[in-house]
């Protein structure tokens, strides 16, 4: 029976999802290329964080090597969401949040590699179910947004690396502390890249140390603030009263909540095909998929992984 607490519970991480779906929105608002833009976004988080005592304490009490491991997962969430908003940029909204669905069967191929364990059949079939998903997307999309889908499907990857090697540290950290550690260490990843990304990627190349402007300092403090922090507090407190089986399925939500945004913001159904949308169709029938038989594994256990809360949207939130 579902208690006032569960419900509360429902709505607060549709709200999360709902948030997590307009940084896709705000990244296109946003007027700076993707290597500022989320070089400020994580510098912005970190500052937050920097002024909770706890996150000091719990910092000063974990092991060097457990900081070490989280700083360098903090560099592949750096290289995650500087691919994502590259492929805003590069696409549009739709294109970038569609394709960050392509995390969980990739998750379902990298996390036995990375574990060791067994690959399960029934995750492999789910992956190969999703490539004429993805077929479907890259021929429903103009010429010029391919390379937008290929910054998209590498971001993707990089959650699928992240999020696998996040869980094996799950007990490691407080969540505060980790996504404060990750998003510094992160910050100093973008940082170091900054000089060589005119050579490697021109796309997403920019300054760092240029103020932003006032629309855009507004854009980038609603993206850290209400879209990051505000969502990682909320599911602290929701995911207490929810099993994984409802996290993961309501976490999936987030690429439809950001393409449906995207249609009635900046009307990016013009510039898609109904190909494209077919092609999603199928791409988040695998994600549902994946993510109710990823959550009977452990039908009634409530998901312990919040700390992927804060430095990914909503990805594999559950398992």
């Amino acid at each position: 029976m579902r208690t006032p607490d569960t419900t509360r519970a429902l709505w607060q991480i549709h709200f999360c999802v709902l948030l997590w779906g307009f940084t896709a929105i705000l990244g296109k608002l946003i007027s700076l290329p993707a290597l500022p833009l989320v070089w400020w976004r994580m510098l912005i988080v970190v500052a937050a964080l920097a002024l909770v005592p706890r996150v000091w304490r719990s910092l000063r009490a974990m092991p060097a090597r457990t900081r070490w491991a989280y700083a360098g997962i903090g560099a592949l969430v750096a290289l995650h969401w500087l691919t994502f908003y590259g492929a805003i940029k590069l696409a549009n909204a739709s294109v970038a949040a569609t394709c960050i669905a392509f995390a969980t069967p990739m998750t379902a191929l990298v996390e036995p590699l990375l574990t060791r364990q067994r690959f399960r059949p029934g995750d492999l079939l789910l992956g190969l179910a999703s490539l004429p998903g993805i077929w479907l997307v890259v021929g429903g999309v103009p010429a010029g947004m391919h390379a937008g889908i290929v910054a998209g499907v590498a971001s993707a990857l990089f959650v699928a690396l992240f999020g696998t090697l996040n869980k094996r540290m799950v007990d490691a950290g407080d969540p505060l502390t980790v996504t404060a550690l990750e998003l510094g260490a992160g910050t100093l990843t973008l940082t170091l890249l900054a000089p060589l990304m005119p050579m490697l990627v021109p796309a997403f190349a920019g300054p760092l140390l240029v103020l932003p402007s006032a629309q855009d300092a507004l854009w980038l403090g609603l993206l850290s603030l209400a879209c990051t922090l505000l969502p990682f507090a909320l599911c602290l407190v929701a995911l207490r009263h929810l099993s994984a089986f409802t996290a993961q399925l309501s976490v999936n939500l987030e690429p439809v909540y950001a393409i449906v945004l995207a249609a009635l913001l900046f009307g990016e159904q013009q510039e898609l095909s109904p190909r494209f949308y077919a092609g999603v169709a199928i791409i988040l029938g695998v994600v549902f998929v994946q993510g109710l038989l990823a959550a009977r594994r452990a039908p009634t256990e409530h998901t312990e992984h919040a700390e992927l809360l804060g430095v990914s949207e909503a990805k594999q939130v559950a398992e």
